[in-house]
């Protein structure tokens, strides 16, 4: 524990984060104890995809990572993320509606990861029955609803969906650098949460 404590790099990590009062995990512990190199890597990779961003302003990176640690339901960066993008100006309705748009593709991730899988055209030509109005009139627009589809597909692994919402963001106007800098996002956020967890 008090190698732990004693790691600048870590203790920044966690202030830059609002977390300097985070209970350290046993894993945590043992990472920092034999390998802090990576811890040094991982401060990099978070602050790198949180505040020097080129296609992300930084209210949508906040969204996004709020949406990846909602997906992940890790309460402590969930708050972290909802405190600090109400700072960058996010109001309620959209936080609201990016819990709202994980919750769904949580449902329609498992849904088409299962048609894909099994590759039965019974299962393939049913209507789904997912009802996603949501989808039709975002507060935050149709791009970065997409976007936020998209992430939170690439994270749970569902090629379909993925493939789907791509496709929709850049015909909603975004470039491919949005989408790589955005799933990188999702993606780092991911590992942090592996380690903080």
């Amino acid at each position: 524990m008090s190698t732990a404590i004693q790691n600048e790099t870590f203790s920044n990590l966690l202030n830059d984060l609002g977390l300097a009062d985070h209970n350290l995990s046993s894993t945590t512990i043992a990472l920092l104890e034999t390998e802090h190199r990576y811890i040094k890597d991982l401060k990099i990779n978070v602050g790198n995809v949180l505040n020097n961003t080129q296609y992300l302003n930084k209210k949508e990176a906040l969204l996004l990572a709020l949406a990846v640690a909602t997906n992940e339901k890790y309460e402590p960066l969930k708050e972290s993320f909802l405190q600090q993008a109400r700072e960058e100006g996010a109001t309620e309705a959209e936080i609201a509606e990016i819990v709202a748009c994980t919750s769904l593709m949580n449902a329609n991730n498992i849904f088409y990861r299962f048609r894909h899988f099994t590759n039965k055209e019974f299962y393939n030509t049913q209507p789904a029955g997912i009802k996603m109005s949501i989808m039709m009139n975002p507060v935050l627009g149709k791009e970065f609803f997409e976007l936020t589809s998209l992430v939170i597909s690439s994270i749970n692994g569902c090629e379909m969906c993925v493939t789907s919402h791509e496709q929709s963001v850049l015909q909603h106007g975004s470039s491919e650098a949005r989408v790589l800098e955005s799933v990188k996002l999702g993606a780092i956020v991911k590992s942090l949460i592996t380690v903080l967890a």
